[in-house]
C-alpha cells in the first residue's frame, strides 16, 4: 500500500532494534508476502514518538553464500540481507526511507557487516526506488523464477524449510503464476 501524501518527519519517528515476534507480526499484516522467516540476525522497528507506536519493521539475515560471495567475495560472511520490510498504511510518504536508513546506521555502528543486500521483487511492481533513494547501487537483474502462489493468491517461499522441486509445490497444492525477475542492489558500509 502507497504511503500518504504527507512527508515523514525525522522528528516524530525512531528506529531502534526491536523483537524479532514484533517486527514478524507487522510484517505478516502488512507485507505483500504476508509472511518471513522465523528467524532474524537484526529486526529493526520504526516507531511512533508521540504514542510509541511501531509502524514499520525491517528483518535481515545473512543471504545465501552464492548470493553474499557475489557482493563481497573475501568477506561474504560479514554480508548481510534485508529480507523483508514493511510500513503500516497511512504512514508518511518517506517513513520506508527513514527506517531503512536507521536501519543501516544501526548495522554500520556494529561494526559486524561489511555489505548489505536486497531485491526489490518485480512480480509486485517494485523497481528498487526506494533503494536508489537511500543510496544503495543497483548491480542488475536475477534471472526470471517461478513466483509460487496458494488457491487464496498468497505467495508461497519454495525455499521454506528446504529447495523444493516444482513436483513438490504442485504435490502441495501450490501453483506458478509467471515467472518474474528481482533488481539487486548493494550497499558496501566500509568508512
Amino acid at each position: 500500500m502507497k504511503p500518504s501524501k504527507e512527508v515523514v518527519r525525522r522528528r516524530d519517528y525512531t528506529v531502534q532494534e526491536i523483537p524479532f515476534s514484533e517486527a514478524a507480526a507487522l510484517i505478516r499484516a502488512h507485507h505483500y508476502a504476508r509472511g518471513c522467516a522465523n528467524t532474524a540476525t537484526a529486526a529493526h522497528g520504526l516507531v511512533r514518538k508521540a504514542d510509541g507506536v511501531l509502524v514499520g519493521a525491517a528483518l535481515w539475515m545473512p543471504p545465501t553464500r552464492v548470493c553474499a560471495e557475489s557482493v563481497d567475495r573475501e568477506e561474504w560472511r560479514r554480508v548481510l540481507a534485508l529480507s523483508r520490510l514493511a510500513i503500516a498504511p497511512g504512514e508518511p510518504q518517506n517513513a520506508a526511507s527513514l527506517l531503512i536508513g536507521g536501519s543501516v546506521r544501526l548495522l554500520r555502528r556494529s561494526g559486524r557487516w561489511a555489505a548489505l543486500v536486497t531485491f526489490a521483487d518485480e512480480s509486485q511492481g517494485h523497481t528498487g526506488g526506494i533503494y536508489r533513494a537511500t543510496n544503495w547501487t543497483h548491480v542488475g537483474r536475477t534471472a526470471p523464477e517461478p513466483r509460487w502462489v496458494d488457491a487464496d493468491g498468497r505467495q508461497v517461499a519454495r525455499k521454506a524449510t528446504h529447495s523444493r522441486t516444482a513436483a513438490e509445490m504442485r504435490a502441495l497444492g501450490y501453483r506458478v503464476d509467471g515467472r518474474y525477475r528481482k533488481e539487486k542492489f548493494v550497499l558496501h558500509l566500509a568508512a
